[in-house]
């Protein structure tokens, strides 16, 4: 699984690359251009990206910004709906406008801040990323 981590607060991307990289390989950027540019080469590259960890709160480009650009290339390139990259807003901001946003331009899912690991992977399995443990 190729999983794009767009966090500018340190610890969490450390916390959440730390996790992650069992389940695949962790590109991490730290503010929203980043996470724009790295998500356009990987379709570029045809390689994209399984899993997108957003935050809502970065520097340049906001992450709501960055999913509604997210879902409009993968519109211009063709991905089709159930094809298109699995994206979890992580904030810590518990502001429901934002949440709200966030699921009508096309998230999927949604993690507070601080990260509880059971939660995150039971949104994955979820959103079939991973196999459940039974």
């Amino acid at each position: 699984m190729r999983i794009l981590i767009a966090e500018d607060d340190m610890v969490s991307r450390k916390f959440l690359s730390k996790f992650l990289s069992q389940y695949g390989e962790c590109d991490l950027t730290v503010d929203g251009l980043e996470a724009l540019d790295a998500f356009l080469l990987s379709l570029k590259d045809n390689n994209p990206y399984d899993l997108v960890c957003l935050d809502i709160m970065m520097p340049r480009v906001d992450g709501v910004k960055v999913l509604k650009t997210i879902r409009q290339l993968e519109r211009q390139n063709g991905v089709l709906p159930e094809e298109h990259a699995k994206v979890i807003m992580v904030t810590a901001l518990g502001e429901t406008n934002y949440v709200q946003q966030s699921f009508e331009l096309g998230c999927d899912a949604y993690a507070a801040k601080p990260i509880d690991i059971d939660q995150l992977v039971k949104v994955m399995e979820k959103l079939g990323l991973v196999q459940q443990n039974i």
